[in-house]
């Protein structure tokens, strides 16, 4: 059973998305807080594996609250709710760690699938808004030559298997592009993370576009042409 933490101001939504959630084989709505200080309480007391944070709230904001939920419980994933019109806080988000992003308006068949994808230990990738928004504030600054380096300590093979995380791409996905088996890519993406000390698929991504490995230009044309 996936256990739920369901944060907004706005109490309509959070009681939507609660009963939404609550009606799924498999999730449990353990609780509901109104802002980012209830929000961090309500983790260290009700310990849930998913937290669907609103980003803009009063006293303290999603971003903040992620950050010290994050801090204190390594194992609670945060996914992220949020509006097309967004800026730097979303960006400094997945820096954070935060494992996700889906819009306020997604249908409810892509919300429920959203906690399901986080709850398993991945990242929220696929939605083509959020590899615009990483390509968008990433492209915006000039790698610093300390980051840069990190990637010198990854293979040929493993900035290969990099790139195609950054672009979106499932393990299945990388695995038929480079004509691997998938245990092979699973661990390929082990090594990268471990290399690299990094949390997850998201933080890779966020350290691909730094660091020029991808070329955020070339990714905002390509997610371009699908909308």
């Amino acid at each position: 059973m996936t256990r739920v933490l369901v944060v907004d101001d706005q109490a309509m939504v959070r009681e939507g998305f609660g009963a939404l959630l609550a009606a799924q084989e498999g999730l449990e709505v353990v609780g509901h807080a109104a802002d980012g200080e209830e929000a961090v309480e309500a983790v260290d007391r009700l310990s849930p594996d998913v937290v669907l944070m609103d980003v803009r709230m009063p006293r303290l904001d999603g971003l903040a609250a992620a950050r010290r939920i994050i801090a204190r419980h390594d194992a609670v994933r945060v996914l992220m709710l949020t509006t097309f019109d967004v800026d730097d806080y979303v960006y400094e988000a997945l820096r954070a760690g935060a494992s996700g992003f889906l819009l306020k308006d997604a249908p409810a068949e892509e919300l429920v699938r959203a906690v399901r994808v986080v709850a398993g230990g991945e990242a929220l990738l696929a939605p083509s808004v959020t590899r615009r928004l990483i390509a968008d504030f990433a492209s915006r600054a000039v790698p610093a030559r300390a980051v840069s380096a990190r990637i010198d300590v990854l293979t040929a093979r493993e900035r290969e298997v990099l790139v195609l995380i950054a672009r979106g791409l499932s393990n299945g996905e990388i695995a038929t592009q480079l004509v691997l088996a998938e245990q092979t890519v699973k661990t390929h993406v082990g090594r990268i993370l471990t290399k690299l000390d990094l949390r997850d698929r998201v933080q890779a991504v966020v350290l691909a576009y730094e660091t020029g490995v991808v070329s955020a230009r070339l990714d905002q044309h390509r997610d371009g042409r699908s909308g």
